[in-house]
């Protein structure tokens, strides 16, 4: 009875040929599956946990391979000192060996316990002479064309800074004083060189900030040494 009541509302939308063939088919020809074909069936547990599997296992996949993440620009803030090791070997030895005489400066008057104008004088001087080298990179980089560093006014006019810096320097009679601005001078010409112009390489950048923060310790450590130990002349006689 269900089937004929079925079967009526079916042919209600359908037209006359249609009704006809429809008739003329036995129930199970006419549905497919009997009525049960109207209905949707709702999945077996089995293909449930067949799919939460695949889906679990395709999770685990991508966990397994994430991606990685894209290369970052070194600027400030952000520079990996790993790249030291990619610095080429003349860079590399000859910053090294320019710090000799920074070092054994104060390593010499803490071995005698005693504070050496001279040496001391010395060591200042070759600072400020390493800030006008600094300054004068700066130029030397932004004239070439082609290069990065446009020589426009802003990398110019820095350039010129650290000479006047340590020029400055070198007119106070006092070696706390001139440290001191040496010491400025080396902190300005590292900040230029990290956020001024990011266009250096990343081993330079990585090798800058090393022997920047070895000289100005060296310095430091003679103006400690003055207020420790007791004067001791060699060169000259009061």
């Amino acid at each position: 009875m269900l089937s004929a009541v079925v079967r009526r509302h079916v042919l209600a939308g359908c037209t006359s040929v249609q009704r006809a063939n429809l008739w003329k088919m036995p129930e199970r020809s006419a549905f497919p599956g009997g009525f049960c074909g109207l209905f949707p069936q709702r999945p077996s547990s089995a293909s449930v946990f067949r799919l939460q599997t695949f889906h679990t296992s395709a999770m685990r996949q991508k966990k397994r391979h994430p991606e990685e993440p894209p290369p970052r620009d070194l600027d400030l803030l952000r520079y990996d000192m790993r790249d030291l090791k990619n610095s080429p070997k003349p860079a590399l030895y000859l910053g090294l060996s320019g710090l000799v005489p920074l070092v054994s400066a104060p390593l010499f008057m803490a071995v005698t316990e005693a504070y050496v104008p001279e040496l001391a004088f010395a060591q200042v001087a070759y600072g400020a002479s390493i800030v006008s080298f600094l300054g004068g990179a700066r130029w030397g980089f932004s004239i070439p064309e082609g290069s990065p560093a446009k020589p426009d006014w802003l990398n110019l006019a820095n350039s010129v800074v650290p000479s006047l810096i340590a020029w400055v320097a070198l007119l106070f009679n006092s070696i706390t004083q001139s440290a001191t601005v040496v010491i400025i001078g080396l902190g300005v010409a590292l900040h230029y060189d990290l956020s001024l112009l990011p266009t250096y390489p990343s081993w330079f950048k990585a090798l800058r900030s090393i022997l920047t923060l070895v000289a100005v310790l060296s310095l430091g450590s003679t103006l400690i040494i003055k207020i420790v130990y007791p004067e001791k002349t060699y060169l000259t006689e009061k």
